[in-house]
């Protein structure tokens, strides 16, 4: 048993001399771009000033000043440091090749604004904080894929979903003067297009892509006619307000990461709870195990007594559900208004996201992380005057999912039967 245990464990940590030379070289390119697009143009002297205290924030914490020259040079060393490693050392980092992947990108990330920032100051921890609110909408919406898809249907009306969510709970709390039955509303919104995509996709077994597409069509038209009919002349449909940022005490006052994690709205912690719930679900309970077993294998799920259906149904519902209470952060979260395709594609971008996070909540929302920043950096970098068009920094993520769908970071594991209609056997 334990010689099996020990060949088991030698399996995991085997990496293909190919791979290995080519993460490799692939740390060595990553440090010569760091010198070549940022060091090389710098003149020596000059230093970088990062803010460490988000804006609206008394400062707590002192600036920090850093040498740009000697910093970027510094990050070109380490990754050399990190690409000789993974050649010249057998098997190379093995399982941790793709955290030493993330750190190099890391250092390209830290150089590029070290560069950018150069004779200037620059508010990273704003920065961190805008990264923060940009990615709720899209972990939320990633965290409704994962729900849909573990369970084997393809969700890609999530865009939709969201939008309409966005304009009812803008209505209803506009009407109401109460936020919470906005909320409310917009839940209630995206759980009757998860009827609509389940009913479609599980009983009748249309195209679960074209089912989606449809509704994502039906809810760009139908919120563009009552924005423009109702909402554009009666500004009283379309004043919501938004939830206020809520302190936790003694959190919220630690210093940089205080205010940027612990003194938000409901929305940012409702994503960390649903986060931590989904995961849990999922991976450690019967109901997860169910769930996981009906997108894997649900012939043999059915065989054990699972009904298929019923799960199916459960999951697009609760998904739409999320990707409802992901919409209404739009509005009620964010702007306080509702404006015509406000939700810009972000339904599509939690797609991207989920995918990226290989179906998994915490993948997910790392995705979203990712997808986040590069929406703020393009924003913060137009402030700072850089010479760089915002559509190649909006490019970056969708660039990054393409390797990794590659195969260059390894293989996504999609659940078996995504996308597949059940046909349980007649007896």
């Amino acid at each position: 048993m334990a010689a099996t245990a020990s060949a088991f464990h030698r399996e995991i940590e085997y990496i293909s001399p190919t791979r290995q030379r080519v993460m490799g070289v692939i740390f060595l390119l990553i440090g010569f771009a760091i010198w070549y697009l940022f060091a090389r143009p710098l003149e020596s002297g000059v230093m970088t000033k990062f803010g460490m205290t988000p804006g609206g924030v008394k400062a707590v914490v002192p600036d920090l000043v850093l040498p740009s020259l000697t910093t970027i040079n510094l990050l070109v060393a380490l990754c050399g440091i990190l690409g000789v490693i993974q050649l010249a050392r057998k098997g190379g980092f093995k399982r941790s090749t793709n955290l030493v992947l993330g750190v190099t990108a890391g250092f390209f990330v830290i150089g590029f604004l070290t560069y950018a920032a150069a004779g200037k100051s620059f508010n990273l921890a704003g920065l961190m904080h805008s990264t923060l609110l940009k990615a709720v909408p899209l972990t939320l919406g990633a965290l409704a894929g994962v729900l849909s898809e573990r369970a084997g249907v393809v969700n890609i009306a999530i865009e939709g979903m969201m939008l309409s969510a966005a304009m009812t709970a803008c209505i209803i709390a506009s009407v109401t003067k109460n936020l919470w039955l906005g909320m409310l509303a917009g839940i209630l919104t995206g759980a009757f297009y998860g009827v609509v995509h389940g009913v479609l996709s599980i009983k009748y077994k249309v195209n679960q892509i074209i089912s989606g597409t449809a509704i994502n069509i039906f809810s760009t038209g139908i919120t563009s006619y009552v924005s423009a009919k109702f909402l554009q002349p009666i500004q009283e449909l379309n004043s919501s307000g938004t939830f206020k940022p809520i302190s936790i005490p003694l959190l919220s006052e630690i210093p940089v990461i205080g205010p940027m994690l612990f003194k938000n709205n409901v929305y940012v912690y409702a994503m960390f709870v649903f986060l931590v719930m989904l995961h849990i679900g999922l991976f450690y309970t019967r109901w997860g195990l169910r769930l996981r077993s009906v997108g894997e294998h649900p012939k043999a799920a059915d065989t054990l007594g699972i009904n298929v259906f019923r799960t199916r149904y459960m999951a697009v519902l609760l998904g739409a559900m999320m990707a409802g209470f992901a919409g209404s952060y739009f509005t009620l979260g964010s702007v306080g208004r509702f404006d015509e395709v406000m939700t810009a594609g972000r339904g599509f971008i939690s797609l991207a996201a989920m995918i990226f996070g290989n179906w998994m909540p915490f993948g997910s929302f790392g995705a979203g992380l990712l997808f986040g920043f590069a929406d703020s950096l393009a924003s913060k970098l137009a402030i700072l005057g850089v010479q760089i068009p915002s559509q190649f920094l909006l490019m970056a993520p969708y660039v990054i999912t393409m390797i990794v769908l590659a195969g260059v970071v390894g293989r996504g594991q999609m659940p078996a039967a995504d996308g597949t209609p059940y046909e349980k056997e007649s007896t």
